[in-house]
């Protein structure tokens, strides 16, 4: 019973602080990012962005003669950014890995990839932490991507 107690005084404690340095002002990367209509925007500059970059875009090129397959894409890749960023979304899309598996992509094209989303960022006027909390979130799918 004792430890029951101190677990939900903890609880408690821990709600306390989090609701003092929770400010309504505070935003998550989903909201500082424009919700569903700012992060539809990045998303389809940055698919111009690959379909434009001669490193990549033959990973891309060819889902402009697949419209259905290429807007399911760009769904799930809307959604999965939504939802990373702390959006309400739903993800109906496969996992990272799964998702790359037998694409065999390098560390230079994820590179290349990155550079593309960053480049977009920049061009949406995102601000630094914002660009900095997408980068984050990069850098931490790439174990997944990369050479699978």
């Amino acid at each position: 019973m004792k430890k029951q107690f101190t677990l939900f005084a903890l609880l408690i404690i821990n709600s306390m602080i989090s609701a003092q340095t929770l400010t309504p002002e505070t935003k998550t990367l989903f909201e500082r990012l424009g919700g569903t209509k700012g992060i539809t925007a990045i998303v389809d500059d940055v698919i111009e962005a690959h379909m434009n970059n001669p490193e990549i875009n033959a990973r891309f090129i060819p889902y402009q003669d697949q419209p259905e397959r290429f807007a399911k894409i760009r769904q799930h890749t809307i959604d999965f950014f939504s939802v990373g960023s702390g959006g309400s979304v739903e993800y109906n899309g496969r996992d990272m890995t799964t998702t790359h598996t037998g694409m065999n992509i390098s560390a230079a094209e994820y590179m290349y990839v990155m550079d593309d989303i960053m480049g977009v960022l920049k061009e949406h006027n995102i601000d630094e932490e914002s660009k900095k909390d997408v980068l984050a979130i990069l850098w931490s799918l790439k174990g997944a991507i990369i050479s699978k």
